[in-house]
C-alpha cells in the first residue's frame, strides 16, 4: 500500500517525504485555504517536494471550465494530479484531461458504482471516502471492498486512494481489503509508528543498556 499525506503544509510534508513515509500529497480547496498563499505557489512547491502525485482540485462545477483549470494545474509539474469531483461534468472532465495524458483524481466517491463509473472515464485513482460514510451509519470498508471487486473483476487500472480516513483502524481494514493507497493527515501517518509495547521495548533495553557502561564507539 502506497502512503499520501492530506495536508497543504509544506514543513509537514517535508519531514514526512524526509522519513521515506510517503509516496504522495493530496490537497484540496480547504486544506489550500488553510495554508494562506496562492495555489500555484503552495502545488508548485509541494511538487518540488516529492516525486510522488499531488492531488490538486479545481473548483470549477462545468465540464468545460474543470478540463480548462486542469489544464492550468498540470502545466504546473509533471507530478500534479487533477482532482475533480464525482459529477457528470466531473467524469466528462477526466475522461478528456486522462485523453490527455494527465494523471486524474476522481474525488467525493460514496458508492461503488459511481466507481465504477470514474474507471470508465479513465481515473487514474478513485477517493472513497470511509469516514463520511461512517459518520451516517454506514459501512465505508464495505464500499472499500466493493470497489476492490469490482475493480479486479474488469481488470481495471484506476487505483482506490481510501480517503477520509479517521482512524489506524481504517489504515489496517483498508490495508487487508487491498486498497492500493491510503491519504491520511499528518497525525494520523505518524501515529502509525507508534505502540506502547514498542516504547515500553526500548525503554528497557536503553535502561540495560545503560546499567552495563558500555559504549558503541
Amino acid at each position: 500500500m502506497k502512503f499520501f499525506v492530506d495536508t497543504a503544509d509544506i514543513a509537514e510534508i517535508r519531514e514526512l517525504q524526509d522519513a521515506g513515509l510517503i509516496d504522495g500529497v493530496t490537497t484540496n480547496p480547504s486544506l489550500i485555504t488553510k495554508a494562506g498563499r496562492p495555489m500555484r505557489d503552495i502545488v508548485a512547491e509541494i511538487c518540488d517536494v516529492t516525486e510522488g502525485p499531488v492531488s490538486a482540485e479545481v473548483t470549477a462545477l462545468e465540464a468545460d471550465e474543470m478540463i480548462r483549470e486542469g489544464r492550468i494545474l498540470a502545466e504546473i509539474a509533471d507530478n500534479v494530479c487533477i482532482k475533480v469531483p464525482l459529477t457528470l461534468a466531473g467524469l466528462k472532465a477526466c475522461k478528456e484531461l486522462s485523453g490527455e495524458g494527465h494523471m486524474v483524481n476522481v474525488t467525493l466517491c460514496f458508492s461503488a458504482v459511481q466507481a465504477l463509473l470514474a474507471a470508465k472515464a479513465g481515473a487514474t485513482f478513485i477517493s472513497p471516502f470511509i469516514g463520511r460514510l461512517d459518520d451516517i451509519n454506514l459501512d465505508g470498508m464495505a464500499l472499500i471492498a466493493d470497489i476492490r471487486r469490482i475493480y479486479d473483476n474488469y481488470e481495471f487500472d484506476t487505483e482506490i486512494l481510501a480517503a477520509s480516513i479517521r482512524t489506524l483502524n481504517h489504515v489496517r481494514e483498508a490495508a487487508l481489503i487491498g486498497a492500493d493507497v491510503a491519504t491520511v493527515p499528518p497525525a494520523t501517518l505518524k501515529a502509525l509508528v507508534k505502540h506502547p509495547l514498542t516504547d515500553k521495548g526500548l525503554e528497557n533495553f536503553l535502561a540495560d543498556w545503560k546499567k552495563s557502561g558500555q559504549t558503541i564507539g
